[in-house]
This record gives structure tokens, sequence and C-alpha cells, in this order.
């Protein structure tokens, strides 16, 4: 009779095998959503997303009902004389990513600017949200 070592995770490691291959192998139809910073400063909101090999000609953003959605299309540029790839990590398609805007920022005068594959929104702040300071004389 021989003896056998028994390894009572072996199937929990087989699944966490499967799931770390799974989320880190490429599939074409997976779509992807450009990371996002978002700060806030004393007079505006701020977002800044990363869009790499994005043409500006494809990327649209809106703001309608106090939601701010950043859209567009990541083209994969096949090249008949680059042949032979080994792996294809980076995601293509398109991307749509939606934000709430609280009511203390102004969305008719949203401006956006493009710039070397970083797309930065800036929102501007009410009058009436800003902060103010209000000196008040103390009478003895």
């Amino acid at each position: 009779m021989s003896l056998t070592h028994f390894d009572p995770l072996a199937n929990l490691r087989l699944f966490e095998d499967a799931f770390t291959r799974f989320l880190n192998e490429p599939t074409s139809n997976r779509p992807w959503s450009p990371a996002v910073d978002i700060y806030e400063t004393q007079d505006e909101l701020v977002m800044k997303a990363d869009l790499p090999e994005v043409n500006l000609k494809d990327i649209n953003v809106r703001v309608e009902n106090q939601t701010l959605t950043i859209a567009g299309e990541r083209k994969f540029e096949k090249d008949e004389s680059q042949k032979g790839f080994h792996r294809i990590e980076r995601s293509y398609g398109n991307f749509v990513r939606s934000f709430a805007v609280p009511n203390t920022f102004d969305t008719d005068k949203i401006s956006a600017e493009f710039h070397n594959g970083v797309l930065t929104v800036t929102l501007p702040k009410k009058e009436a949200a800003k902060l103010r300071q209000v000196k008040v004389e103390v009478k003895a």
C-alpha cells in the first residue's frame, strides 16, 4: 500500500490559478475603460483620463442630467508589415465612463483639453458653492 500526501487546498489553488489567468489573459472582446483621476480645487472639479493612442476625433465628452460621460474608441491598427504578434495585452474597442456631477458645479461652462494622450475635463464651481471668507467686526 502506498501513501499519498493529501492537500486540502489543492482545489482552491487550481481555482485561484484559473481565476488569475482569466483576469490576466487578454480576450478580443473584453471591454476596456480608461483610468481616471478626479480632484477638486477651490474653484473647479478636474478629471484626467488616460487615453493613449486614441484619436481626438474618436472622443466624445457630454453632460446630460448632471452626468458627465466620456466615450470613445481605441482602434487596433493592423499593419500588414508587422506580423507575428506574441501577445496582445492592451484592450481595444469602444469605452464609456460616466460620472455623477454634483449640483455645485456649472455644467454649462465645462471645458476639455486633450494633450499627450490625457483628456482633462474641467468643471468650474458655481459662485454660490465657492468658499468665501467674511470679515466680521467684533465690538467690545
